[in-house]
């Protein structure tokens, strides 16, 4: 293989894991913007998709009805949990909030653990078929569900915040709770859209990526930190930031796995993690003293 074909390898396989972790991210972004939480629960619920996705295939569901019941049992439970956590807590300080949320994070793979157990779980793919060659390289079909999810996610994210009423609210939000309150809208109603809405996010991310790997209690920890990750390189205030993180840390890992070395891979992200916060702790995208999704 010419060093172009490797080269175009390392970019398909970046941008693969790229897009999983741009719809991690994007929960990180909208949660932050919103309610000002960091969420380290987030990769739980990547790790919920994909558990209750595998649960309801193997059960015998056809796989579409499936992909949208599992996507809604996710929104169910995080919905459950900003009423019962996260609101009772809302007047506590930043710290405690993201305490919580690592709290929280355990306690959903801890449950996860007792329910599904320590074995490895694996989906279908999507498509059937051979792996796709594009000049030189090779692609296998799940990995496009996994680059058209994320696009299709990009542009319906802007839809909603750029021409619906809730994303306006929620955008009303961001910029000025008091002044949003005073217009009717309600800032723990539109707390509790974001967590839902970042939850269906994560759990999408879980159910395209399980046909790639294998499907386990505690894969949500590194999915979830590789996220966070990339919602800090684009931005924590840019939805587009956060795609752009995600993308470019997908891209950044699958280079150096493949020109240096593959056991440098997770640590590629933290390093990145570490430039940002001393270079530019805003982000690529991140703006200081205002907020935009």
């Amino acid at each position: 293989m010419s060093l172009s074909s490797e080269l175009l390898q390392y970019l398909l396989s970046g941008l693969t894991m790229g897009g999983i972790y741009a719809l991690v991210a994007l929960g990180f972004v909208i949660i932050h913007n919103v309610t000002g939480i960091i969420n380290f629960a987030q990769g739980e619920f990547v790790m919920l998709g994909a558990m209750f996705m595998v649960t309801l295939v193997n059960a015998g569901m056809p796989a579409i009805g499936a992909l949208l019941i599992a996507v809604i049992l996710v929104m169910i439970v995080v919905g459950l949990i900003e009423l019962g956590a996260i609101r009772t807590a809302k007047k506590a300080s930043s710290i405690t909030l993201i305490i919580i949320t690592i709290g929280l994070s355990t306690a959903i793979k801890g449950i996860a653990l007792l329910v599904w157990g320590t074995n490895p779980y694996k989906l279908e793919p999507f498509t059937k078929g051979g792996p796709i060659h594009i000049g030189g390289a090779t692609i296998i079909p799940q990995s496009v569900w996994v680059i058209g999810t994320t696009i299709l996610v990009l542009a319906l994210t802007f839809f909603i915040f750029e021409y619906t009423y809730w994303g306006k609210a929620l955008r009303a939000c961001v910029v000025n709770k008091f002044a949003a309150q005073l217009m009717g809208i309600n800032p723990q109603r539109m707390s509790l859209l974001a967590f839902v809405f970042s939850a269906a996010l994560a759990a999408l991310a879980g159910i395209v990526i399980a046909p790639i790997t294998y499907v386990t209690y505690d894969m949500g920890l590194m999915l979830g930190l590789k996220g966070f990750v990339a919602a800090v390189l684009g931005g924590l205030s840019s939805t587009p930031g956060a795609v752009f993180g995600g993308l470019a840390l997908g891209i950044i890992e699958s280079l150096g796995a493949g020109l240096i070395s593959s056991g440098y891979k997770d640590g590629i992200a933290f390093v990145i993690l570490l430039l940002v916060l001393f270079l530019k702790p805003g982000g690529i995208f991140g703006t200081s003293g205002t907020k935009r999704v």
